[in-house]
């Protein structure tokens, strides 16, 4: 009997290996964006409808993550709308990033990390370009081999890759899902989910050298289930209250 968890496992790493090696200048780019953000205290979140959420999540209020990066998270882009299919026809709807946008907190100065599988879009593609116009700089996190073979769903026939300031792509598949078992038509196991996060944290590693290079000590929370912790996250929260707007 195949091992597909085996193959699962080396298809997801290959494409880790492969970000490694062939986005080294976008995550860089990327990371002095959020490092430069952080120092001249300015604001950086991160954003992805339904499933791509998760890059934003991962990013968000958790032990070894910086405790400086907001999640954009809205009703009918999450996971718990009822019934889910409704995200589905939300992130379609031209219009509907400027409600998000102007819903928020984010500002000229500020950076916004995108994440979007095919960036095709109209949510994702229309956030880039109001971002742009309201003087914040973009970084899309995008499959491309999947991007590149779609059409654009948004009025301005643009996908979302086109128009950030950096792009990082993901190295993933067309369609996402990277297993094809005997017996089935249609692939399973997706791969976005790991990669987008594994991105998260190379670029929470990358940001944390760049301030460490400038003398400024990373805001990184600690487990709140450690001795202490607690009261380190606390202080940090109060520290950096600025530009941490998830605790209003």
């Amino acid at each position: 009997m195949a091992d597909y968890a085996r193959q699962y496992l080396e298809v997801v790493s290959g494409m880790m290996e492969r970000v490694l090696q062939t986005q080294a200048a976008a995550l860089d780019r990327a990371a002095e964006l959020m490092a430069d953000c952080i120092c001249r205290r300015k604001n950086v979140f991160a954003f992805g409808p339904s499933h791509a959420g998760m890059f934003a999540e991962e990013f968000f209020y958790r032990a070894g993550g910086l405790a400086v990066v907001n999640p954009l998270f809205h009703a009918g882009m999450m996971l718990n709308t009822r019934p889910v299919t409704a995200t589905s026809t939300i992130e379609c709807l031209p219009g509907y990033a400027r409600v998000i946008l102007e819903e928020s907190p984010l500002e000229a100065g500020d950076l916004l990390l995108i994440h979007s599988v095919a960036a095709r879009n109209p949510v994702v593609v229309e956030m880039a370009l109001l971002a742009r116009e309201k003087g914040i700089q973009t970084v899309g996190v995008v499959n491309l081999d999947y991007a590149e073979q779609v059409t654009s769903r948004d009025p301005s026939g643009r996908r979302m890759q086109e128009v950030c300031d950096v792009v990082i792509d993901t190295c993933g598949c067309y369609g996402d899902a990277c297993i094809q078992m005997e017996g089935m038509r249609q692939k399973v196991a997706p791969a976005s989910t790991p990669i987008s996060t594994f991105i998260a944290n190379v670029l929470q590693i990358k940001t944390c050298q760049r301030l460490l290079e400038r003398g400024e000590e990373p805001p990184v929370f600690c487990s709140a289930n450690v001795d202490g912790g607690k009261e380190y996250n606390a202080e940090l929260l109060r520290r950096w209250a600025s530009q941490i707007h998830y605790m209003q």
